[in-house]
């Protein structure tokens, strides 16, 4: 059985322990959570303990019942709300229903009826519970989001974000067949300022590219995208001899999507390659091509291989090791750090390398290192000046063991520099919500959300944040600022407690003075006398 929690919420101590000891909860499949004397300190407890029901009176003071319903309805979606009250008015149900409340009792309500009414909120849950784990929905989704993820799946290959190992099973995954045994990228470039047909150039380049799923797709198997604004085709060879033709077909193509269309057309081909992994250089090799239209002209297919020959590409594994040394770093695992720096050691030392490749790693290395050390804003030269002899050290004839001691600690620094950073921009983000609350406590209006569009962050993820920093929700941090604040006003001023709740942001003095007692332990009048 699922259990869920529940928070009470009624101004009367007996009428909540009654609730709390004549029902059955655990045999419901609930705990109670808490429970609170009003709307205020409800809400306060439902951002710390996330309530799946809320059982409320209406009738209470400094927020009644419907206020709260209303607030924690557009806090939290999903959460159950059952309100009891002993006022029968058609306005009091009108306004619950609009809330989407779950039930409108009217008190005084028995053990027996409570129980009925939790039992059919659990049997509602369990529902939606149910529903979100279902099988038959969950492949419904599944299928409704298969196009999205296998076009997504696509542009992180062309980007080289697939790891080697995971690209099997994302195919599987994804029901997508992709059996070469060669591949080959082609991108459909549309010259938006020569087109000679008006309209929109982004409809155009739809038109284009739904051309060439009609004429391309089952000849070559293809695989079609938009990317960057242009059209990528994905498509597969049966051998090295069918580029040449291939490339013809391009061409072919780009006249007639000029014919169709009344689009101008630059095929770039890029180099077939035969693992997917390599599709990456494929498409910069097409990218290359594409740039070569001012030369060449356009409305014609571009193939990188006939105006710049090379070899097929293949990548080294110098620079798959770089890659993963980066990621290491940026992700903080010191131990798979130093695992990946050995077994990149241990592949120049058994593979016989010169040590001239030693040098060029090391160059590749340190320019990667600096790349990424400046596009996350970290200050590299405090690491560089530290180890600015370890190229003198790669130059030396007995090099190797010293400069791979230099690397090991350069990378540990550099992963000790990403992991301070990410935690100073943690801290950042919550002296500013701190400092927020120093400046505007006195607001009545402040809230989560009035903070959260300062920040430009979410709530979910500021609650998260903000409560692992500091120990407290931010309600809780706000309410005893505010307390601090009203501690000093009553012992330093001759002024009123209604001003002083005033000042620090309670529009309801009355709620100020609860609030003072629940944290001082006496109202604010006997605490300025006994100070």
């Amino acid at each position: 059985m699922n259990r869920y929690t529940v928070l009470l919420v009624d101004d009367e101590e007996e009428v909540i322990q009654i609730i709390m000891k004549k029902i059955d909860w655990e045999g419901m499949g609930f705990r109670v959570a808490g429970y609170a004397h009003n709307g205020v300190e409800a809400l306060e407890m439902a951002e710390e303990y996330q309530p799946d029901v809320v059982l409320t009176d209406i009738k209470m003071p400094y927020m009644d019942g419907l206020e709260l319903s209303k607030r924690l309805k557009a806090l939290y979606r999903t959460i159950k709300i059952i309100i009891f009250s002993g006022f029968d008015e058609f306005e009091y149900a009108k306004e619950a229903i609009k809330l989407e409340v779950e039930e409108y009792l009217l008190k005084p309500i028995n053990a027996a009826e409570l129980t009925e009414v939790f039992e059919r909120v659990r049997r509602n849950l369990d529902r939606e519970m149910d529903e979100k784990q279902n099988i038959d929905k969950l492949q419904e989704y599944y299928l409704e989001s298969l196009p999205m993820m296998q076009e997504n799946f696509f542009t992180s290959l062309i980007e080289g974000r697939v790891p080697d190992n995971q690209i099997q099973r994302s195919l599987m995954n994804y029901q997508i067949r992709m059996e070469g045994p060669l591949y080959i990228v082609t991108i459909l470039h549309v010259s938006g300022v020569e087109q000679q047909t008006e309209g929109n150039p982004f409809l155009m380049t739809v038109s284009v590219k739904k051309l060439a799923e009609e004429q391309l797709a089952e000849t070559y198997r293809s695989r079609t995208l938009m990317y960057l604004g242009d059209i990528v085709l994905i498509s597969q060879l049966g051998a090295a001899g069918e580029v040449m033709a291939y490339t013809d077909a391009m061409d072919q193509f780009c006249r007639l999507a000029k014919k169709v269309c009344g689009a101008r057309v630059t095929a770039g081909v890029g180099q077939f390659c035969e693992r997917l992994q390599d599709l990456r250089m494929s498409y910069q090799g097409a990218r290359n091509a594409v740039s070569y239209r001012a030369l060449y002209g356009n409305t014609r297919a571009i193939n990188i291989a006939e105006i710049d020959p090379q070899e097929p590409w293949e990548e080294r594994w110098e620079d798959q090791a770089i890659r993963e040394i980066i990621k290491k770093i940026k992700l903080g695992n010191r131990d798979a750090l130093r695992e990946e720096i050995a077994v990149c050691r241990k592949r120049f030392s058994e593979g016989g390398s010169s040590l001239q490749k030693y040098r060029i790693f090391l160059i590749e290395l340190i320019a990667e290192l600096t790349r990424f050390g400046n596009n996350n804003h970290l200050n590299t030269d405090e690491i560089f000046r530290e180890y600015n002899d370890i190229y003198t050290v790669a130059f030396q004839e007995d090099a190797p063991e010293e400069l791979w001691n230099r690397l090991s600690a350069l990378c540990g620094r550099l992963l000790d520099m990403v992991a301070r950073e990410r935690q100073n921009t943690t801290k950042s983000f919550v002296t500013r919500a701190e400092e927020y609350v120093r400046e505007h406590y006195a607001d009545q209006d402040v809230s989560i959300e009035t903070v959260c569009r300062t920040l430009g962050v979410s709530a979910a993820y500021f609650s998260t944040v903000f409560k692992k920093e500091t120990g407290k929700t931010f309600i809780g941090y706000l309410t005893d600022y505010r307390m601090e604040q009203a501690e000093e006003l009553l012992l330093t001023t001759n002024d009123r407690t209604y001003i002083i709740a005033e000042k620090v942001g309670y529009a309801d003095p009355n709620y100020f003075s609860y609030a003072f007692k629940k944290k001082y332990g006496t109202s604010p009048s006997k605490y300025r006398m006994g100070k």
